[in-house]
């Protein structure tokens, strides 16, 4: 979590307490409590309860933009607006749909990019914090297997080594919006469309999006002999947190 000010800014001389609870406790115990309820999740509850108040002023425009960073898509935004019109008000809805298409309007790389979107990659979730999207592009029986991978923003996969008697190792062509790529001992490197990330195999490593973006590549084996992945630990938190 990016640590909140706000209540400081604006109400640190006029109410100190309030601020420190708005910035330490309401930000920073019960929003970082991302074991129990993902920031996803969490987005949702909160744009939800704030539709059902009515409360569409600039603290809701700041939560549809933390939804977005939340990896929220602009299509999941308008089905939840939609749902919500029906317990919530059809005057509500539309106030807040007038804010999520202004913060939506420059919306990019919620469809998988050049490849699209695919399916969530549930048969890999457990390796991944955040949500991923997996769109196969070639059929392994026939050829070497391409595939697609998008991640929501803040989504990343866990350290992994792909290992091989000869040969192997993994390619990355970089499709769409804004990522990382590390090796375990060197610096996280910023990956853009058009980059390409060659990793040998036996290196350590492991790419994913920014906090502030999508982020699409083509993920694929080099050939090789008595190919594995070795899947390890997750990217220290702390050390995701302060990547810009």
């Amino acid at each position: 979590m990016v640590k909140q000010t706000a209540g400081r800014d604006q109400l640190g001389d006029f109410a100190p307490k309030f601020a420190e609870l708005n910035d330490d406790v309401l930000f920073g115990e019960v929003w970082s409590r991302e074991g129990k309820l993902s920031l996803k999740l969490r987005s949702i509850l909160t744009v939800s309860a704030l539709v059902s108040k009515g409360l569409i002023d600039s603290s809701f425009q700041f939560h549809v933009r933390s939804a977005k960073a939340n990896g929220v898509t602009k299509d999941e935004m308008a089905e939840i607006l939609t749902h919500l019109a029906f317990y919530a008000g059809w005057p509500n809805a539309w106030a807040a749909f007038r804010v999520a298409v202004e913060v939506y309007k420059d919306d990019a790389g919620t469809d998988g990019g050049l490849f699209g979107l695919g399916t969530p990659n549930e048969a890999f979730a457990q390796y991944f914090t955040g949500q991923s999207y997996l769109k196969p592009l070639t059929d392994p029986r026939e050829t070497i297997f391409l595939a697609n991978v998008t991640f929501e923003p803040r989504c990343r996969n866990h350290w992994h080594i792909h290992h091989a008697s000869k040969g192997g190792g993994q390619i990355l062509l970089c499709t769409n919006g804004r990522g990382w790529y590390q090796a375990r001992g060197e610096e996280a490197r910023e990956l853009l469309p058009g980059d390409v990330v060659f990793i040998p195999a036996g290196v350590k490593h492991w790419h994913g999006a920014a906090k502030d973006s999508w982020f699409s590549h083509v993920a694929f084996e080099a050939p090789g002999e008595d190919c594995s992945t070795e899947w390890c630990e997750p990217v220290d938190e702390a050390l995701y947190g302060a990547l810009d």
